[in-house]
């Protein structure tokens, strides 16, 4: 088993829905493999519990990482317009 310190780390995007069909999206968490076991199997049904909700189900996926070169040119779009503007 590999130590938690050297686990990678990975993005994710994690949706909740209630019995009631109340949802709400948690903005992406960046967990390794280890934390997000216990998240789910310990502190989702802890929280679940503490709020007094019965029936909630969650939805956890991997985040997909914005491609860096998109990044750059985005970036670069935005620097070079603004040096337009000012001339």
């Amino acid at each position: 088993m590999i130590p938690e310190t050297q686990q990678s780390e990975s993005p994710y995007c994690v949706r909740i829905e209630t019995e009631t069909g109340q949802s709400s999206t948690v903005p992406i968490a960046v967990l390794t493999p280890k934390q997000l076991e216990v998240f789910l199997q310990t502190e989702f049904k802890r929280l679940a519990q503490e709020a007094g909700v019965t029936g909630a189900r969650i939805h956890v996926e991997r985040a997909i990482a914005a491609d860096y070169e998109q990044v750059l040119r985005e970036v670069a779009a935005c620097l070079f317009s603004a040096k337009a503007r000012a001339a």
